[in-house]
């Protein structure tokens, strides 16, 4: 028992310790679509240009909102992108150029935590450039 609580205890001091992550560094941006052949695209186009690790297409949102003085209700897809904060500037500048609205909705929120090994790849994969 005592050997297995400390080989436990290595591995994360282990992952913990190859851990550098600075809170803030990396930031999750959302993004809506019409639909998913645009979410795909504009997926595979921020993953290929480096400007995100990873993007998630979630299915059958619902999205209530006014726009030019009416109240809208339209059903979308959320892209969850996972990228560097200093990559959010143009992670959005190619957003507003690949898609079809008028004012695509690119939102951010910093990442305080997560799993360090994540967080990580997320590290390697976008470059800091």
């Amino acid at each position: 028992m005592r050997t297995y609580l400390w080989t436990g205890a290595r591995r994360l001091f282990s992952v913990m310790a190859d851990s550098t992550y600075t809170s803030g560094t990396h930031s999750a941006c959302f993004v809506t679509v019409p639909n998913e052949e645009v979410g795909k695209a504009i997926a595979r186009g921020l993953v290929e240009n480096k400007l995100a690790a990873c993007v998630n297409i979630i299915p059958k949102i619902i999205s209530v909102y006014t726009w030019e003085g009416k109240v809208e209700e339209d059903g979308e897809l959320l892209l969850m992108i996972k990228t560097r904060t200093s990559k959010v500037a143009a992670l959005t500048e190619f957003v507003k150029k690949n898609h079809p609205y008028d004012v695509p909705e690119v939102i951010s929120t910093k990442l305080d935590q997560g799993n360090p090994a994540y967080l990580k790849w997320v590290g390697e994969t976008v470059p800091d450039n």
